[in-house]
């Protein structure tokens, strides 16, 4: 038992919020001067929302601090997140007059690519976190303004992990990797790696990372997920799961969840990634990022009809019993229904 009382949430987080809407079923962009009609689409809280409905969907206690526009996406990101998905917003702030983020996701070949609009929130992320609550673990989109913060959470004993986002400028600025120096775990997605440690392949760009950060993963999609943990010396290299791919918006924030969570667990290097990329390969299998996630449901459905070996960890956190639970995935259209945000 701890010598001190545990705190009262696992994971808190901060970071932009977007409102995603997703395309599905395209064979390809479209050309200048064409309308292409798809066969699905979806809709849902995104950035950094992804990762705190995996992590509540996979029974952490989450604590989320945002900015939320008070237009038809931000209130409808609102209370799907603390009414739906049960995260708790006391750090989050709703801004009047200030719309929320958009992104809109074309899925296609496997992947996506996207499209945002939106103006920098009124107040900084960082004075948002203020001074973290204590937590098991803290979930940051690093940036210019995380540093104080992430920092004071390291501080306080969270064990940080950190993510980035696309960078707009591509300048990729190795300043930005500065901050690892009080982060337990770093996940980007190869290109991210690659780009911000100079290197040429994923490999390389690893032996870089491992020498900033004690665990250092790089995720390449189809091609599976690269790490190295300096805290107890194991190296792994996990196949992704063969999946038909819906939609691949968010899945590395679903992986970084399942990672969170795994590490929290306490497995070995290669079952903590092997975990992650099941709520992955789970996630692309439907539409959006946040909304996709799976929950304990969904992953002891998988396990009982595949009873692969290699994920017989699974067998030490699965109840006996049938786990009753529904997972509202994102609807095409708002308002319909009782959705109880207006």
């Amino acid at each position: 038992m701890p010598a001190e009382p545990a705190p009262d949430i696992d994971v808190f987080l901060s970071g932009l919020l977007f409102f995603d809407l997703v395309f599905t079923g395209l064979d390809q962009p479209p050309s200048p001067g064409t309308e292409v009609w798809t066969g699905g689409m979806g809709s849902g809280p995104g950035g950094i929302a992804n990762f705190a409905v995996a992590l509540s969907r996979l029974g952490l206690r989450t604590s989320l601090a945002a900015a939320f526009g008070t237009d038809v996406y931000g209130r409808y990101c609102w209370d799907v997140l603390s009414r739906q998905e049960h995260i708790d917003l006391s750090r989050s702030r709703r801004f009047p007059e200030w719309h929320s983020p958009v992104t809109v996701s074309l899925a296609y070949a496997g992947d996506r690519a996207m499209i945002t609009h939106g103006h920098p929130p009124p107040v900084p992320v960082a004075e948002l976190a203020g001074c973290p609550p204590r937590s098991r673990a803290t979930v940051a989109h690093i940036g210019l303004d995380t540093a104080e913060w992430v920092h004071t959470a390291h501080q306080a004993g969270s064990l940080v992990f950190a993510d980035v986002g696309w960078d707009p400028s591509e300048a990729w600025s190795p300043a930005l990797l500065e901050q690892l120096a009080c982060c337990y775990a770093f996940l980007p997605n190869d290109v991210e790696a690659m780009r911000y440690t100079r290197t040429d392949t994923p490999e390389a760009a690893l032996a870089k990372l491992a020498d900033l950060v004690p665990v250092a993963v790089i995720t390449r999609g189809a091609a599976g997920v690269l790490a190295v943990d300096g805290t107890t010396g194991e190296t792994a290299d996990v196949p992704a799961l063969p999946v038909d791919v819906l939609d691949a918006t968010g899945a590395g924030d679903v992986f970084g969840a399942g990672f969170v969570a795994a590490t929290l667990t306490g497995w070995p290097l290669a079952d903590r990634l092997r975990f992650a990329g099941l709520t992955a390969s789970l996630s692309v299998q439907h539409f959006g990022g946040a909304l996709a996630a799976p929950g304990w449901r969904e992953i002891a459905e998988w396990h009982a009809v595949t009873r692969r070996p290699d994920y017989a960890f699974l067998d030490d956190v699965l109840p006996a019993e049938t786990i009753a639970e529904t997972s509202r995935r994102g609807p095409v259209t708002l308002g319909f229904g009782d959705d109880g945000w207006r």
